[in-house]
């Protein structure tokens, strides 16, 4: 047996020992390459002060990069009981400086664990992926500091989308409400054949840091439920889109200062700001 640069088994010889057979229904890819792994965690840093947070660590490939790049303290996240055994063995080559929780990562408050800075680097379950950062962002729009950065492994075409420039067909409500919030950059892509199983499409490892102050002006609620209205009918002018949002149209789009004939494509995040600040003030109240 041949050893890791960390002592420890080869990731291979891991999921053999454990039977760590990727689950789709978990949305589990595992990357075995522990030099792509430690490329994301370099990516993720300054690693070496508060906490950062793993979801779905799997046998342990970007749990061990982050440790052997300097994590002082690593959380992980983890409810496959399989591979929380497995990560056992990582915890005593560490000496305490990785924790794994047995929970589900869409039910738990990262701000509420470790210590401020708080980072999140993962390669984050395709299935779950848009629905942790939709959460993840409602955190930051309450509290800008309540993440330090993400340093995040989508699908390329969910990165597309997050970093989309209007009249683009990526540009949409994603788009707006990471944009909103975060400036984010496209690092780098990982084919298929770096993971176990393949996937069929290319991955894409992203970075947001967090503005000190979002974009402009908004409620992350109303803006959500603008862009959502905006964009599921983006081929029509937003004097129709917007008629789902039971408010008088024609008031919103005077107040927000927009051409009624644009489409939604085509307005700047500030834009939808604009018209989230009118709704506001025009929703029914409760």
């Amino acid at each position: 047996m041949t050893n890791s640069p960390d002592g420890l088994p080869p990731l291979r010889e891991v999921i053999s020992q454990y039977d760590l057979a990727a689950k789709k229904s978990l949305g589990q890819n595992f990357l075995l390459d522990l030099n792509l792994t430690s490329r994301i965690a370099r990516n993720g840093g300054p690693l070496d002060k508060g906490t950062v947070f793993e979801i779905g660590p799997g046998p342990g490939g970007l749990t061990r990069g982050l440790l052997m790049e300097g994590a002082n303290s690593v959380i992980a996240i983890e409810k496959d009981q399989r591979c929380i055994k497995a990560l056992e063995d990582v915890t005593r080559a560490y000496n305490g400086k990785l924790e794994v929780l047995d929970k589900d990562a869409l039910k738990v408050d990262l701000t509420q664990l470790g210590t401020a800075p708080r980072r999140v680097v993962a390669n984050l379950p395709y299935n779950i992926s848009t629905v942790l950062l939709i959460h993840w962002l409602k955190q930051l729009a309450a509290d800008p500091t309540a993440f330090a950065s993400l340093t995040l492994m989508f699908q390329k075409e969910v990165v597309d989308r997050l970093t989309a420039k209007p009249r683009t067909k990526s540009y949409g409500r994603l788009t707006i409400m990471t944009q909103w919030l975060c400036n984010i950059s496209a690092l780098f892509d990982i084919p298929p054949r770096a993971f176990i199983p393949p996937p069929k499409i290319t991955s894409t490892v992203a970075r947001l840091e967090p503005r000190s102050r979002p974009l402009a002006e908004a409620d992350f609620y109303d803006l959500e439920k603008v862009t959502e209205a905006a964009f599921g009918q983006r081929r029509k002018m937003l004097r129709q889109s917007l008629k789902s949002l039971g408010v008088d149209t024609a008031q919103l789009i005077l107040e927000a200062e927009i051409k009624e004939t644009a489409r939604a494509e085509e307005l700047s995040i500030k834009e939808f700001c604009a018209i989230a600040r009118s709704y506001r003030g025009l929703k029914p109240k409760p």
